[in-house]
């Protein structure tokens, strides 16, 4: 909930604006640590969902690794302090020069999608007389009953390397002296609410991690990704999301071998809640069927809603009047699909309104766009 001081403050910045709540960020971080160091797991910060500068270096301060899908990710790790040896590079399409960066800092681990990315990380490697550890990006072909364009566990999708192609793989393995396999990674999608389908998930893994083993391959690590949900509808009612029962799931549902560690890697779930996009109405267009409120922020700010029909609490945070009217709250640009949302029940809005879009710390600013050659958007921050 955005208090009536922060209120205060907000409205002395010019709009449209990233308005982020440390404090909430640090609890969560709090909740993280604790729940997972009762297993001794290893997280690591998703970078995609938000590479804020301020927000990375409070992730890095309580000792979190960083996941990374790409080497622009990768350098920013290295250049915010993570240390090299908890930097996970992944992703289906790593270039040359991404690889010979990663490989240059001594990163962790590559998480390999393909046949091919693994005889081109041989290869460079072998020019920079390394070994290069890598973990498997497995498909396990679970369902995580998600948005199709999130979904990454399925045969159909992109991602990984599947169980067909396992025999072939091991062979492959066997020729290729400058890459060590360390682990298995899986993820599965990601906004997964309903934890049933990470129960499936690690039946498939201690399937896979036995059939490694039995080929000879004790692998010490164990990458089941992240992807858990958050609750959009009623942000303040679930600010922190329940990570107790999150990593229990794992603790009864995998069999893990003795020395074997489990790693995590949460973007989504830690920053999400603690940022919100805040805007100011432009104007009030009311109409016969429908009654518009156009902001100052649009899909360039944030978008989620018009790239995944993804559903944000949108909140008037300056009104007073006691009458409640439809609008179709919607942005600046020159797109239909510039719509935060539909027929949203607000107070009556005019002209200067503050309206926060909430639960926008994950894919907001990290994915802005100068798109009709929008201004750059600043970020806030209340402690």
């Amino acid at each position: 909930m955005i208090s009536e001081n922060n209120i205060k403050n907000i409205s002395k910045y010019k709009t449209p604006f990233y308005y982020y709540d440390l404090a909430l960020l640090q609890q969560t971080l709090d909740v993280v640590n604790a729940e997972s160091s009762k297993y001794n797991y290893h997280v690591h910060y998703a970078f995609k969902a938000n590479a804020n500068s301020r927000i990375i270096q409070t992730i890095k301060s309580y000792g979190l690794g960083a996941d990374c899908v790409s080497g622009n990710e990768v350098k920013c790790a290295i250049e915010n302090g993570f240390d090299s040896s908890k930097i996970v590079f992944a992703g289906v399409g790593k270039s040359d020069d991404e690889i010979n960066y990663a490989l240059e800092k001594n990163i962790f681990c590559f998480n390999c999608e393909s046949m091919q990315e693994l005889e081109v990380i041989n290869e460079l490697a072998a020019k920079q007389n390394k070994i290069a550890s890598i973990a498997l990006r497995i498909n396990p072909n679970v369902d995580a009953h998600t948005h199709k364009y999130i979904t990454t566990g399925l045969e159909e999708n992109k991602f990984g390397i599947n169980p067909y192609e396992f025999e072939t793989v091991i062979e492959k393995l066997k020729t290729l002296s400058n890459i060590k396999l360390i682990g298995l990674h899986f993820h599965i999608g990601s906004q997964i609410t309903d934890l049933s389908p990470y129960k499936k998930l690690c039946t498939r893994v201690n399937e896979i991690n036995s059939f490694f083993l039995h080929k000879g391959y004790d692998l010490p690590i164990i990458n089941v990704g992240g992807g858990v949900g958050i609750n959009y509808h009623e942000p303040d009612k679930e600010a922190i999301i329940n990570f107790k029962a999150y990593f229990k799931v794992f603790h009864d549902f995998i069999e893990l071998r003795k020395n074997q560690q489990l790693h995590f890697e949460l973007g989504r779930a830690i920053v999400a809640q603690c940022g919100n996009l805040i805007s100011k109405v432009l104007y009030i267009k009311n109409g016969i069927n429908t009654n518009f409120a156009i902001l100052d922020a649009g899909m360039t700010e944030l978008i989620r809603p018009a790239l995944y029909q993804a559903f944000h609490k949108i909140e008037n945070i300056s009104s007073s009047s006691k009458s409640i009217v439809k609008y179709d709250v919607v942005g600046p640009i020159c797109e239909s699909s510039d719509c935060f949302g539909k027929a949203v029940e607000l107070p009556e809005t005019k002209r200067g309104d503050i309206i926060a879009i909430r639960s926008a710390g994950a894919y907001g600013e990290v994915m802005a766009s100068k798109y009709n050659l929008r201004d750059d958007v600043r970020s806030y921050f209340s402690e």
